[in-house]
């Protein structure tokens, strides 16, 4: 069967056909199936038990959400019996050790959760669009409230694709805004592409601007060193990094391994989060957005007690001192004389720093000491603490004082922003056929999608918006700032594509982006849920989860890749997201068969392609022996290859992991090239060194304009509305938003045992608290200049006074008549408020918290009844 042939077929037959309607229907409670928002959750699931009696088998299946940025992502495993999933489970294998060298992948309560979210009563059924919808918007006022109508998946396909192409002929192509992760992660991207491009957004939500600084002051790209290097620490320093949450899976037995062979484990964050609770020797509260200044505190110290290493910064660094600052700078720029005070008059001492970020004078001078003496040291900042106003500082800072210890490229000794054995930047030992595989590069020769880093240079394209300000950009009909090389772009969104990313419930300041769903022409999403992008969608396309799909290989972390299965058929009349860019495309007159292989031959490039690292670290070797017998059974294009594995073995398995020994040949040590042989291995950065003094950094922040960047690390108090500094009668507090064990970002929070086990909660001190009369449990509101939410109180010990947590995620639900959010999400409350290069700024917020006396009813968490959405008269 060709491709055409396949898709054509693929696209008129049911995806739910007789067979698997009654055994759904029969599992799940007959008619219930069809309703309007069945109560879908243990009784389901034991009623679907009872309902089977057959055999069943284990399948490997996707813990398909990014809880860890593809740190940690675990083995998963589903009990089917007669297609249906019963129960699951994480790694159990007995055929390996179990050791720190070859640890089992053990999945999260996230991972655990999984069959709860796959059957989670807010599953979408059939595609819908809004009753009052109509070409052009009808009342778009009604987004977000509306009764839904169901409809044909050809009826939705026609909607999708004469509104795109009457925007585009109306308004052109820049007035469509798709938030997905682009061509590869997105199917949709790459009908926009063959339209002619679109709109997206630039800059990460999720690193801040981690990126830029690894990349301009050290040549690398998301680098860390090896797991096995953490037990050679001596001491291990984490500076908001919560890794037994943030990470999930193995993270934390990493770090307690390593504290069991002798690691002392120091831990910096404004909560005495569950990593600090668990693992660490020493905590310290700090108000959350001033971790900079501490850091120039501890430096003042390295300098003045000579606890700092002056030949590794002569050696290999760049501007750390008036003589080895780069050529055409000026020798007072240079980042020991701004510390030292010696040209602006002020002295960047442990007492300064105290006044600026909380913590006492004597703690920051105990902890300068101990970086200053005890080696190796493993220093880790996580994501969150760069991203508050003037964040690229706190990463020019951090490297800076990790750089002065000379903990660099050694066993044990590692300065960076991502804890172990990430894959993106770190030679994976073990890698999955590379995504981009999965599709046909673009034939059509038109504009590649908008990009995600901004050409500030071309006047005649177009830069993606920036994420903070998208709403706010949206709305004003203009970006970007007066520094760019043609000032201010006009924009003019009429059509929102949601895909894959919860854009609308995870950018800053929701409120602005609803209003901004309420006037734009055509909003349409795909999804699995009825979540938020659905809510307040026109059209809604249900799409499959990684359980209802092909299978395919996925790096999970640099020793592991896992063969996920498809688990069961889809759910209801839910299609891929594949098959709705083809539906889409193909009444656009796009020859979708040229883009997409067929499932099988995706779910063939990904093993095909996956490569292993030989045990001498000299290079690679394909990981699957393919036959030609395996290729015919699949169906596909291929050529037969020789690898350590075979085709069954790895899918019975479902996993391939790498043996690993301590210190053996496949560690991988950040920078030790660079320090072992300068000469002949120079950092791919200016001057390439790493570099204190970072020019480029300067040149892009003037280029971009969001705040002054500055070519060597300082405390700035850049703006006058958010930070510490900021603190007002009206806000006093200062908002913190880490993740949870209840959420992968927005996913999960649909399921009824992980909103038991894990509260939306909002933490706060006991001193805050009891200003207030706040009692843990009461009711509380939380205000900022741009939003409201209601939640519990949660008072705690270990909590520094002026700083609430309010952990990420929560799927919006605003009542409508006070403008509230009810579900405690912290984008209602975030300031949309760029910096630097454009990035994020989630913490440090102003707020205020008071016990609250309205009259709406706050449920628990638990007893929320599932998300639903309600279907035209005419349809219930």
């Amino acid at each position: 069967m060709n491709n055409k042939e396949f898709y054509t077929k693929n696209l008129t037959e049911s995806a739910m056909n007789r067979r698997s309607f009654l055994k759904w229907s029969g599992a799940l409670g007959g008619a219930a199936v069809l309703a309007s928002g069945p109560k879908v959750g243990l009784q389901t699931i034991e009623k679907a038990s009872a309902a089977v009696e057959s055999e069943g088998k284990w399948i490997t299946a996707a813990c398909w959400h990014n809880c860890s940025d593809n740190n940690s992502r675990c083995l998963l495993k589903a009990y089917v019996v007669d297609g249906v999933p019963q129960r699951v489970k994480s790694d159990d294998a007995v055929e390996i050790e179990d050791s720190i060298d070859i640890p089992q992948r053990r999945a999260c309560p996230r991972g655990r959760a999984q069959i709860g979210q796959q059957f989670a009563a807010d599953r979408l059924k059939f595609p819908m669009k809004r009753k009052n919808w109509e070409p052009g918007g009808g009342k778009k006022e009604l987004r977000g409230k509306d009764e839904w109508v169901r409809i044909s998946w050809d009826e939705a396909f026609d909607i999708a694709a004469s509104e795109t192409k009457r925007i585009i002929e109306k308004y052109g192509n820049k007035a469509i805004y798709n938030g997905g992760w682009g061509e590869y992660l997105d199917p949709l991207a790459n009908v926009f592409n063959a339209l002619g491009g679109y709109t997206s957004f630039f800059v990460s939500s999720s690193w801040g601007s981690w990126p830029y600084i690894q990349t301009f002051t050290e040549g690398t790209y998301f680098d860390s060193n090896d797991r096995m290097n953490l037990r050679d620490a001596k001491l291990i320093l984490l500076v908001g990094a919560n890794w037994a949450v943030n990470k999930g899976g193995n993270a934390a037995y990493y770090l307690r391994n390593a504290k069991e062979a002798g690691a002392k484990v120091i831990i910096i964050d404004p909560w005495f989060n569950q990593t600090a609770e668990g693992l660490a020797d020493e905590w310290y509260p700090i108000i959350p957005g001033t971790d900079t200044a501490m850091f120039l505190g501890i430096a003042h110290y390295l300098i003045t007690h000579d606890l700092y290493d002056q030949e590794f910064l002569d050696k290999y660094c760049s501007g750390f001192d008036s003589d080895h600052m780069p050529e055409g700078a000026s020798k007072e720029d240079n980042f020991k004389d701004y510390v030292l005070g010696t040209y602006d008059g002020e002295p960047k001492t442990p007492q300064w720093a105290s006044q600026k970020c909380g913590v006492h004078t004597d703690v920051i001078e105990h902890i300068a000491f101990q970086m200053g003496t005890v080696k190796p040291m493993t220093l880790i900042s996580g994501y969150s603490t760069i991203k508050f106003p003037t964040g690229e500082q706190w990463g020019q800072v951090f490297n800076t004082v990790g750089w002065m210890t000379g903990n660099v490229g050694k066993p044990g000794a590692c300065v960076a922003f991502v804890g172990p054995d990430p894959i993106y930047g770190t030679e994976a030992l073990v890698k999955a056929g590379w995504r981009g595989d999965t599709i046909v590069p673009n034939p059509h020769g038109v504009k590649k999608w908008a990009r995600k880093t901004a050409d500030l240079t071309d006047e005649n394209d177009w830069s993606a918006l920036d994420w903070s300000q998208t709403w706010v950009n949206m709305l004003d009909g203009e970006y970007g700032t007066d520094s760019w090389p043609s000032g201010k772009r006009k924009v003019n969104i009429q059509m929102i594509a949601h895909t894959g990313q919860q854009f609308l419930n995870s950018m800053p300041n929701v409120n602005a982006g609803i209003k901004v769903h309420r006037q734009v022409e055509f909003v349409m999403a795909t999804s699995i849920h009825f979540d938020t992008k659905a809510r307040y969608a026109d059209l809604v396309f249900p799409v499959t989860s990684r359980w209802e799909r092909q299978g395919y290989v996925d790096a999970t972390n640099r020793e592991h890749v896992i063969w996920f299965q498809k688990v069961m058929e889809p759910l209801f009349e839910a299609r891929d997201d594949v098959d709705v860019a083809i539906g889409i495309g193909e009444r656009l007159g796009i020859d979708m068969a040229a883009l997409f292989p067929s499932y099988e031959q995706r779910e063939y490039n990904t093993v095909a392609g996956s490569t292993v690292a030989l045990a001498d670290g000299s290079g690679f070797e394909s990981l699957v022996t393919i036959t030609q017998e395996d290729i015919d059974a699949w169906g596909v294009v291929g050529t037969p290859q020789k690898g350590r594995i075979t085709v069954e073995e790895f899918r019975e398995q479902g996993i391939y992991r790498i043996p690993r020994k301590h210190h053996d040949k496949l560690t991988h040590i950040k920078h030790k090239k660079y320090i072992d042989n300068p000469e002949e291995n120079p950092l791919a950065t200016e001057s390439g060194k790493l570099e204190i003094y970072c020019p480029t950094l300067e040149r892009l922040g003037d280029m971009f304009g969001y705040s002054k960047v500055y070519p060597i690390g300082k405390w700035q108090e850049a703006q006058p509305d958010h930070g510490n500094h900021a603190r007002s009668k009206d806000y006093p507090l200062l908002l913190h938003t880490p993740h949870t064990l209840r959420r992968a970002h927005t996913a999960f929070d649909n399921v009824p045992a992980l909103r038991e086990a894990f509260p939306q909660e909002c933490h706060m001190s006991v001193v805050d608290a009891e200003e207030r009369s706040i009692k843990t449990g009461d009711v509380v509101l939380m205000s900022s200049p741009y939003g409201k939410v209601l939640r519990r109180a949660k008072v705690l010990p270990g909590m520094v006074p002026g700083s609430v947590v309010l952990e990420d995620g929560a799927m919006v639900m605003i009542d409508e008549e006070t403008g509230i959010d009810l579900a405690g999400n912290p984008n209602v409350l975030q300031a949309p408020a760029p910096s630097g290069l454009g990035s994020i700024n989630w913490t440090a917020t102003l707020l205020q918290v008071e016990k609250y006396e309205g009259d709406l009813e706050l449920l628990p968490d638990s007893k929320w009844p599932a998300r639903s959405f309600k279907l035209a008269e005419k349809d219930n």
